[in-house]
């Protein structure tokens, strides 16, 4: 059988027969501008091996690799009943997770709670004292007559932290917009057990994960097969697990060399010092207004936060230049504020099933009071396309560095997130990328699998949190207390 060769995800170009020429002239430099060739591909992705190498080591590097202390992966027969919290931007979620003695079962119930606004700025103590409450909450609401005797938990706390234990996290810098003083560079765990124990909550934190650690575990425990854990979401980070013996930084805790260790990569980070990424005029712009310049310049290519954002510059830029006939006469106040459109409007764009646009233009009409012409949405569109097809490609980089350094020929990839998750195409296109990264020979059928698969994740935040926590147990009770700062907790 002919090979297939590589898929190509849709295109719904439209038709640009009747496009103004300065307009088609536009798309064709905004096509060199945003495309990212194989050759690039391949050559961003040689960078990224070395530089996740390089933050194993004791200098580091842009991509922090932080090691988590989670030690296993699961065998899908771990037991018991665990907690589990995920802090949020927008929620707090709270769950009691019962790992059963099937293969791969457990049985989950779970509460949210609002993250109010004024605690993202208040005070730490008034934060803590919050989630504790909640903790108190779920516990009298879904054990309402029973003494509790205490309960183990995994806590999510998705933000950059320095892990030197387990149970042990020093916040880095605040994201998802909390700006709480007093907390960075300090150790959080102190700070939620305190609230814990002023409220008399019977609970003792185990774990102290990443959401994407979550995700790795979480997903293996279900799929044997996989090996890396990802986020695209508004951000975008990954783990794996790595041998110990390839973790120089490690080297003076004398683990054994083969001893495997998952690594938070925080690769949102990657190519800070700007070596290899494509950036576009746009891309600069993004990085220079945002409230951390020079930081981050991966995910600023590549995550939900940020996409609609380039569309929106460029938009701008063609309208301000007066050689380009875009949105004449209308009125571009809303189209003028930072950040008013987000990855979802692209999303949006993408799935207009309508060969005349016609959902587009209603989009642009009611969100932003833009009447645009049939020339316009055609742009509109292929712009659309360039930047979600840019993203999921570069996003691709990552895993396919990743399985390089790890020599992996063959894995599944545990992705989550809502870049991954609703944005249009996004898998298809990050398939393509990874078919050409890696050379992969032409497939023999529609139906194969490809040697790399990413597949939907399962709930890292939640599932992945209590499974870290009992993994956690279990080494504590056979003698290895590597990476535990306080054993009294896992008596």
């Amino acid at each position: 059988m002919v090979g297939l060769g590589p898929r190509k995800p849709p295109s719904r170009k439209g038709s640009m027969a009747d496009m103004p020429k300065d307009l088609l002239q536009e798309i064709k430099w905004l096509e060199e501008l945003f495309t990212v060739p194989t050759a690039k591909l391949k050559e961003i992705t040689t960078h990224f091996v070395a530089e996740l190498t390089k933050g194993l080591t004791v200098e580091g590097g842009s991509i922090p690799m932080n090691p988590t202390w989670c030690m296993s992966y699961p065998t899908g027969y771990e037991t018991g009943t665990f907690l589990a919290l995920d802090m949020g931007g927008t929620n707090l979620r709270v769950c009691e997770i019962t790992l059963t003695d099937k293969k791969s079962e457990f049985d989950i119930i779970q509460s949210k709670y609002r993250m109010p606004e004024e605690l993202k700025t208040g005070e730490a103590d008034e934060l803590w004292e919050y989630i504790a409450d909640c903790l108190q909450q779920f516990l009298s609401s879904h054990h309402p007559d029973e003494k509790i005797d205490e309960m183990h938990l995994g806590f999510t706390f998705s933000y950059p932290a320095t892990q030197n234990y387990i149970d042990h996290g020093i916040l880095q810098t605040w994201t998802k917009g909390f700006d709480i003083d007093g907390v960075e560079g300090e150790n959080v765990v102190p700070m939620f057990k305190t609230a814990l124990e002023k409220r008399g909550v019977p609970i003792k934190l185990t774990a102290l994960i990443n959401d994407t650690t979550g995700t790795l575990i979480a997903s293996a425990y279900t799929d044997t097969a996989i090996k890396i854990g990802c986020i695209f979401g508004t951000g975008c980070n990954a783990a794996y697990m790595e041998d110990c013996g390839s973790i120089p930084k490690l080297a003076h805790m004398n683990l054994p060399p083969d001893t495997p260790m998952a690594i938070n990569c925080e690769w949102g980070a990657f190519d800070n010092e700007n070596k290899v990424l494509p950036r576009t005029p746009y891309d600069i712009i993004v990085d220079k207004e945002s409230p951390r310049p020079g930081q981050q310049s991966f995910e600023k290519m590549i995550a939900g936060l940020y996409l609609g954002e380039i569309f929106r510059l460029v938009l701008l830029d063609l309208h301000d230049n007066k050689e380009v006939h875009i949105f004449e006469e209308q009125n571009l106040d809303k189209l003028r504020k930072a950040y008013t459109l987000d990855s979802s409007f692209l999303s949006l764009i993408e799935e207009d099933p309508f060969e005349n646009l016609s959902e587009v233009q209603f989009l642009f009409q009611n969100k932003l009071g833009i009447s645009a012409t049939r020339p316009e949405l055609e742009l509109i569109r292929r712009l659309a396309e360039l930047i979600g097809t840019r993203a999921a490609r570069l996003s691709a980089c990552g895993v396919a560095a990743i399985a390089k350094k790890k020599n992996f020929e063959t894995c599944h990839v545990g992705a989550d997130g809502s870049v991954f998750n609703k944005y249009p195409h996004f898998k298809a296109r990050g398939a393509q990328a990874l078919y050409e990264i890696l050379d992969w020979p032409a497939k023999k059928s529609k139906k194969a699998e490809d040697p790399i698969e990413i597949l939907a994740a399962e709930d890292g935040s939640g599932v992945g949190a209590a499974l870290i926590a009992a993994l956690t147990m279990k080494r504590v009770k056979e003698g290895n207390m590597a990476g535990i700062e306080h054993p009294e907790n896992y008596r």
